[in-house]
């Protein structure tokens, strides 16, 4: 039976920010935008979780639960580099690792025992390695599935360990509350709730079928989840498989609504480049561009263009993005927020045949934009773009998927 690590940084963004102003060790710490800003709470120190701030808040709502709370841009440059040096110290340990997201992996530690000893014995020296040589807090769970694994490095917060013997996971997970399953959100929790359901082992024991007669087929995964397997959906995967992503955008939500239309383009100019830059980053084109408009009163539409020819060049997609935006926009009309997404991904290598439909021209811009994106790498996102785009400054979301991060496709 396998051997299965789940290690969880401990506020990962907040600890790294730690890193760079040691001041503010200790207190109560909002990462994500300034407090009078629009956007959410990427991570909060656990100073401030003790006040009700958590991840996905209003900024707004943060600062009202907690005023004495600093509040940090997120650096997302900066999360990145400490995942890679978290990747290489997780490496040591395990052959087999996947980073699952940018501040939690999963290592097999099956056959790793001649080396690192027993698995709790390995998980120690992991958790003191983590502290020892890069200043930082982690959570480690161990079980026989991932599922499990995750579960017990969630129960093992803050900077804790936690072992659950192969074979045990089920009784572990039984007196445990449904909502701590991965998957089961209020909505789930809250029909399980009206089934009667409110435990992992009570879910455990209902019959398949007519979990499935509710559910669907996600009923049966979640019996299978709540014994601790790896059931449905991304547990489905081996550890380290990779997958494409379905879509990839960006939006940006103004700080203060605006109609004026220079900086509405230049806005979407800039989308248009970082979104054809995730598309690069996963060597991948695209056939759909989508466009999002948030109006003040939050009314929200979306429309969608179809290419002739997938692409990956900033140029392309701003070009369908912008004659979207004018043939829908009502002019005059505040935003609030602006978004660009792509979808009908294909991969670029995989298909041969879309570069003899490269013009000279096209080449040359694949040409151009590789050589920019180099100069983003070593020097910032800022560091050059469209004319457009140039106008306008918009900082990369903090979250825990960024375009970039240890172990995606190149």
């Amino acid at each position: 039976m396998p051997t299965i690590a789940h290690v969880d940084m401990d506020a990962f963004f907040v600890s790294v920010e730690e890193l760079f102003d040691p001041a503010l060790k200790g207190k109560a710490v909002v990462v994500g935008g300034q407090r009078d800003e629009r956007g959410v709470v990427a991570a909060a120190s656990y100073e401030a979780r003790r006040f009700g701030v958590h991840s996905a808040m209003p900024l707004r709502t943060a600062a009202k639960l907690c005023p004495q709370a600093v509040f940090v841009d997120g650096h997302m440059d900066r999360y990145v580099q400490v995942s890679h040096r978290v990747r290489e110290l997780l490496l040591r340990f395990s052959p087999v690792v996947e980073m699952a997201s940018i501040d939690e992996a999963y290592l097999d530690l099956t056959g790793t025992e001649r080396l690192h000893g027993p698995p709790l014995a390995a998980a120690h020296s992991l958790h003191q390695q983590m502290k020892r040589d890069l200043q930082l807090n982690c959570s480690i769970g161990i079980a026989g599935s991932r599922l499990a694994a995750k579960m017990m490095s969630d129960l093992a917060k803050p900077n804790g360990v936690l072992y659950v013997q192969p074979g045990a996971e089920a009784a572990m997970l039984a007196p445990l509350p449904v909502r701590r399953i991965p998957g089961v959100g209020k909505v789930m929790e809250q029909s399980l709730h009206e089934l009667g359901i409110h435990t992992a082992g009570e879910l455990a024991r209902m019959r398949e079928s007519d979990l499935q007669s509710r559910f669907g087929k996600w009923g049966v995964a979640l019996a299978g989840k709540a014994r601790g397997e790896d059931a449905g959906g991304w547990f489905d995967e081996e550890i380290g498989e990779e997958s494409d992503p379905k879509s990839i955008g960006h939006e940006h939500t103004f700080s203060n609504d605006t109609a004026d239309a220079t900086a509405l383009e230049s806005t979407l100019a800039r989308l248009s480049e970082m979104t054809a830059r995730r598309l690069r980053e996963h060597s991948l084109q695209a056939r759909t561009v989508h466009l999002k408009i948030r109006y003040s009163d939050f009314s929200t539409f979306t429309r969608a263009h179809t290419l002739d020819q997938a692409t990956e060049l900033d140029t392309v997609l701003f070009e369908a993005i912008r004659e979207l935006f004018r043939g829908n926009w009502r002019a005059g009309r505040p935003l609030r927020l602006l978004g660009v997404r792509c979808t009908g991904l294909l991969d670029r290598a995989a298909d041969g045949q879309l570069d003899l439909l490269d013009s000279g021209n096209q080449q040359r811009w694949k040409q151009a934009l590789e050589a920019a994106d180099r100069l983003r790498d070593r020097f910032g996102e800022s560091a050059v773009g469209m004319g457009n785009a140039m106008k306008v400054r918009i900082r990369e979301r903090t979250h825990e998927n960024p375009a970039e991060r240890p172990q995606k496709k190149p």
